[in-house]
């Protein structure tokens, strides 16, 4: 024989298996997962629904009116419609009282959450602008539901582009007759 011992990495001949980490050290992605993603926007909206980038305006048949300050890319985050989150039947009750006074306007917002029906009023004047956004039927919002530590919050994204100095715009929803007779502006 040789009367050698084999070479250091070498077993009878055969090279035992490597791997591409016994040359080069590790290296960590700095990439975000998807929860990871979802988690700093969820953080980011929280943080925005507390900023205000709009401003209040008299707008031609219209009254009140909110416009933006700044330019909206599509899907981001543009105000809350902020007021008492409250239950169906308070909501209910409520109507029933500002229906009794035509000088207050109704702003309430109902929806579906985790199977119970809502409703943000907002009927109070505060300096959130979320409750002065115009209806039309081809807005440049959309309302969404975003959650934090479990409470419900309705916030409004851009729907596509827009630009500072456009008034802010979303469809109501409401297409009863009663609804569009006692508002004609509905039908738009």
């Amino acid at each position: 024989g040789r009367g050698a011992e084999a070479p250091p990495g070498r077993t009878q001949g055969r090279t035992p298996n490597r791997k591409v980490t016994d040359y080069y050290p590790v290296r960590r992605s700095s990439r975000k997962s998807k929860s990871e993603l979802e988690s700093c926007k969820y953080f980011v909206i929280s943080q925005l629904i507390f900023f205000s980038t709009q401003q209040i305006d008299y707008i031609d048949g219209k009254g009140r009116g909110v416009i933006a300050t700044k330019h909206f890319n599509r899907g981001e985050f543009v105000v809350e419609y902020h007021g008492d989150l409250i239950e169906i039947t308070d909501a209910k009750k409520r109507e029933a009282v500002y229906a009794q006074d035509p000088s207050t306007g109704c702003y309430m917002y109902y929806f579906q959450y985790l199977s119970k029906t809502y409703c943000v009023d907002a009927t109070k004047e505060t300096n959130r602008l979320g409750r002065l956004i115009n209806h039309s039927k081809c807005g440049n919002c959309q309302t969404k539901l975003h959650d934090i530590d479990g409470v419900p919050h309705l916030i409004l994204i851009a729907s596509r582009d827009i630009k500072a100095g456009e008034e802010l715009l979303y469809d109501y929803g409401d297409r009863s007759k009663a609804s569009i007779a006692a508002h004609p502006w509905l039908k738009h």
